[in-house]
C-alpha cells in the first residue's frame, strides 16, 4: 500500500545550503555551559541545520541519568538566540510536548519508546495539533512498519504537516558488531510506503560506537536518506549517556568530510543504458530464484507426504542445524554475507515447515 500524506516539502523549512538535513548536537543537555559551547563549535559549520539537545531521556531502568528536565528548554532557547540555528529536542509525553510549544523549540521527535504506544503519540498530537512545529518519529524499538507509518498517520490527522521519519535501527535479536540492528529493509518499505515523506538516519543509535558512525552514515547517504542526526559533545568523555557514540564537534566534521552525497540519477543516455541491462539481468535472476523456490516447494510437499505415510513430525531439529552449518560453509566458500544466508534460510525453513504442517492437516 502507498500512502501520499499531506507533508510540507523539506526544502520549504529546512535552511538553504546544498548539503542534506543536519541535525547534531548532545545527546543529553547536562550544564547550561556543556550545551553552548557544544552549540557554538557547531554553529561554526554551516552544514549543520538544526542543534539537538536531550532534555528528558527516558531510559530503560531506573537509576542512570534521566536528563536535566525543563530547565534545558531554557538552554535551548539560549542556543536559539546566539546560533540563529534552530533546535529540537524528544517528547515523550503530552506534558513534554506541551513544555515545547510553551519554549517555542523548532522541532520535536517522538523516541523509539514512545512511537510504540499508539496511545502515547495520539496524546501528543492533540497537544501539538495548531501548531506548525517540525515533528520527527523514530522507528519503534522492534521493526514493526505499521506502529511507524502510524504514528505519522496520527500526527498528519491533526493537521502537523512538517513531519520527518528517522531511522535509528532496531533492537538487535542477536550479536551485531552495532548497538542496534540497522534493518535497511523497513526503511526502504517506510520509503516505497510513503514516498513523499522525508527521512532522515540516527547512525549514533545504529552504531553505538563513535568509530561505526562513519560508515553508517555513508550506507545512508547511498540509501537516498534526507539527512544524518549524529551526537555530538563538547567532551564525549564526560557525557553523563551514550559516551562511546559522540564526536566533538571538530572530530564530527572530519567524519563529515569523507560523505561522499550521491546522486539519486544523472541524465546521461549511455548511465542509463548500462542500468537497463544491468537490471534485466537482475529481473532475470530473480525469476531463476523463484522458479528455483518452486522446484524447492514442490519436493517439500513430497517429504511432507512422506513423513505422514510414516508418522514422523514435520520438524526435525537435527536435520535443520546440519543444514544451516551446510548453508553457512556454502556461503563463506562463495563469499556471501553469512548473516544474510542465515536469514534467508530461516525463513525458507519456517516457510517448509508451515508449508509440511498444513499439507499434513490437510491430509487428515
Amino acid at each position: 500500500m502507498t500512502l501520499e500524506l499531506d507533508i510540507t516539502p523539506l526544502s520549504s523549512w529546512m535552511p538553504e545550503t546544498p548539503y542534506p538535513l543536519l541535525i547534531a548536537g548532545p545527546c543529553s543537555l547536562e550544564t547550561e555551559e556543556q550545551a553552548l559551547s557544544t552549540a557554538r563549535e557547531l554553529a561554526k559549520d554551516k552544514r549543520v541545520h538544526v542543534i539537538r539537545g536531550g532534555v528528558w531521556k527516558p531510559r530503560t531502568r531506573p537509576g542512570s541519568f534521566e536528563g536535566i528536565g525543563s530547565i534545558g528548554l531554557e538552554w535551548m532557547k539560549k542556543i536559539k538566540e546566539e546560533t540563529g540555528l534552530m533546535v529540537g529536542t524528544e517528547v515523550a509525553n503530552a506534558q513534554h510536548a506541551e513544555n515545547c510549544l510553551k519554549a517555542d523549540i523548532d522541532v520535536l521527535w517522538i523516541g523509539a519508546r514512545s512511537t510504540t504506544s499508539p496511545f502515547v503519540v495520539q496524546e501528543i498530537a492533540d497537544v501539538l495539533k495548531g501548531s506548525d512545529k517540525v515533528v520527527m518519529v523514530k522507528n519503534p524499538m522492534n521493526p514493526d512498519l505499521s506502529l511507524w507509518m502510524g504514528a505519522l498517520e496520527r500526527l498528519n490527522t491533526v493537521g502537523l504537516k512538517k513531519l520527518v521519519g528517522i531511522h535509528r535501527g532496531f533492537s538487535p535479536f542477536q550479536e551485531t558488531k552495532y548497538r542496534n540492528y540497522p534493518g535497511w529493509k523497513t526503511y526502504i518499505e517506510l520509503r516505497r510506503s510513503m514516498p513523499n515523506l522525508p527521512i532522515i538516519c540516527d547512525p549514533s543509535h545504529i552504531a553505538g560506537k563513535r568509530e561505526l558512525v562513519g560508515e553508517i552514515s555513508q550506507k545512508a547517504f547511498d540509501m537516498g536518506f534526507d539527512g544524518l542526526m549524529v551526537e555530538s559533545h563538547i567532551d564525549p568523555s564526560c557525557a553523563l549517556s551514550d559516551a562511546a557514540q559522540q564526536f566533538t564537534p571538530t572530530d564530527l566534521f572530519k567524519m563529515i568530510d569523507k560523505l561522499v552525497i550521491r546522486k539519486q540519477t544523472i541524465e546521461d543516455a549511455e548511465f542509463g543504458s548500462k542500468l537497463d541491462q544491468l537490471r534485466n539481468r537482475i529481473d532475470i535472476l530473480d525469476t531463476e530464484l523463484m522458479e528455483l523456490l518452486s522446484a524447492r516447494s514442490e519436493i517439500v510437499n513430497q517429504i511432507a507426504d512422506y513423513k505422514k505415510n510414516n508418522n514422523v513430525m514435520a520438524l526435525q531439529i537435527d536435520r535443520w542445524t546440519k543444514m544451516m552449518n551446510n548453508r553457512i560453509d556454502t556461503a563463506n566458500k562463495l563469499q556471501l554475507n553469512d548473516t544474510f544466508i542465515k536469514i534467508l534460510f530461516q525463513l525458507i525453513h519456517e516457510d517448509s515447515v508451515r508449508q509440511q504442517t498444513e499439507y499434513i492437516d490437510n491430509m487428515e
